[in-house]
């Protein structure tokens, strides 16, 4: 019994680590994404990450993440005054966060093909165009 306990505990942190990488590497392109419909506050544009499916992210790290972004030209930022209290930082996509965000679904574009053609195999079914040679 111990040792099926192990194996779930393994397997429950494989998938939190697995799910955390996911969630790494598609802060970025999800981030421009949700630019790309609205201008946004930091705090605002976290909250909606989990829309997406992604793991909720440390603000701190979240925020070093934003000021990477606009080091790398594909975010700006200014600061709004207009409402009441302190002044909070919008963030607004690039051209360059466009080009970005283009080659980001070019490339998921050709990874889902992969995986359809992946999936198709592993489950034993044939393409469209083979059942279309078999006619």
């Amino acid at each position: 019994m111990a040792d099926m306990n192990e194996d779930k505990d393994k397997d429950q942190e494989f998938q939190n680590t697995a799910t955390d990488a996911w969630s790494k590497n598609w802060v970025v392109p999800v981030v421009l994404l949700m630019l790309r419909e609205w201008s946004s506050y930091g705090y605002e544009l976290m909250e909606k990450m989990a829309a997406f499916g992604l793991a909720a992210m440390n603000p701190g790290t979240f925020y070093r993440t934003l000021r990477q972004m606009e080091k790398q030209g594909i975010v700006s930022s200014s600061w709004d005054t207009s409402e009441g209290g302190p002044a909070k930082r919008v963030y607004k996509i690039t051209e360059a966060g466009e080009s970005y965000l283009k080659f980001w679904a070019q490339s998921l574009d050709q990874y889902q093909k992969m995986m359809d053609t992946f999936f198709r195999l592993y489950t034993g079914r044939s393409s469209p165009t083979e059942k279309k040679d078999e006619r």
